[in-house]
C-alpha cells in the first residue's frame, strides 16, 4: 500500500513538473504574441474605386501616347513604434487599360511591349523604409515589369483627408528599354521615346 502511496505521490510530482513547463510555454506564446500585436503595423487599403494610375510616353512629331491602368491593388503597413520598418506594395493588372491610341492597345500588349500573356502585373514594392508623418517622401522603389526587377526613385506626396483617410500622389519615371518593353524596330528612342511617366492618384483607409 506504502509503494502505491510512493508511486502516486511520483505520478503527481511528476504531473505538476509538467504542468509548470505547459504554462512556461503559455506565457511565453502569450508575451510573443502581444508584443507582436502591439508592433504590428498600422494598415491602409486600397480603395480601388477612388485611386488611379497614368501613363505617358512622349513620342517625337505625334501626340503622346497616353493611358489610364483601371486594376489596381495594393497597402500600407505603417510601423506605428519605430516608425523605420513601414512599407508599401502596390500592383496594376496591365491589360485592364485606356488609352488614346487605341488602335494600337494589342500590340501594346502583345510581346512587343508588355507581353501581358506571360507578364499580367507590374509591381511597385517600397520594402522598409522611414516614415513619421511626413507630407513629402523621396524612395528608392523595386519597379517589377515584364520579368525584370530594376530600382528607381519615387516621390510621394501625403495628404491626410480624414482620421481614416489618406491621399497618396506620386510621380514615376523609368527607362522602357530597360524592361525591353519595344523590341526589335521599337526599340529605338528617336520616334518613341525611352521614359514612361507614372502618375499615381491613391486613397486609402484604415482597416
Amino acid at each position: 500500500f506504502r509503494s502505491e502511496i510512493h508511486i502516486m505521490k511520483k505520478q503527481i510530482i511528476w504531473l505538476e513538473d509538467i504542468l509548470k513547463i505547459f504554462n512556461f510555454f503559455l506565457i511565453l506564446f502569450f508575451l510573443f504574441f502581444s508584443s507582436n500585436k502591439l508592433y504590428a503595423a498600422e494598415r491602409w487599403v486600397l480603395d480601388k474605386n477612388l485611386s488611379t494610375i497614368e501613363f505617358e510616353l512622349p513620342v517625337l512629331l505625334a501626340n503622346n501616347v497616353k493611358g489610364k491602368f483601371n486594376n489596381i491593388e495594393g497597402y500600407v503597413e505603417l510601423d506605428v513604434e519605430k516608425k523605420i520598418n513601414n512599407k508599401a506594395i502596390f500592383s496594376v493588372q496591365i491589360n485592364d487599360l485606356d488609352m488614346n491610341y487605341i488602335k494600337y492597345k494589342d500590340l501594346l500588349l502583345s510581346n512587343i511591349f508588355f507581353d501581358v500573356f506571360q507578364f499580367p502585373k507590374a509591381v511597385v514594392d517600397t520594402k522598409k523604409f522611414s516614415y513619421d508623418n511626413e507630407k513629402e517622401i523621396l524612395l528608392n522603389v523595386e519597379l517589377t515589369l515584364k520579368g525584370k526587377n530594376e530600382t528607381v526613385p519615387l516621390t510621394i506626396y501625403v495628404t491626410r483627408l480624414a482620421e481614416e483617410l489618406v491621399q497618396i500622389q506620386s510621380e514615376l519615371i523609368f527607362s522602357r528599354t530597360k524592361f525591353n518593353i519595344g523590341i526589335n524596330k521599337w526599340q529605338n528612342t528617336k520616334i518613341l521615346k525611352d521614359k514612361v511617366k507614372l502618375k499615381t492618384n491613391f486613397f486609402l483607409f484604415r482597416e
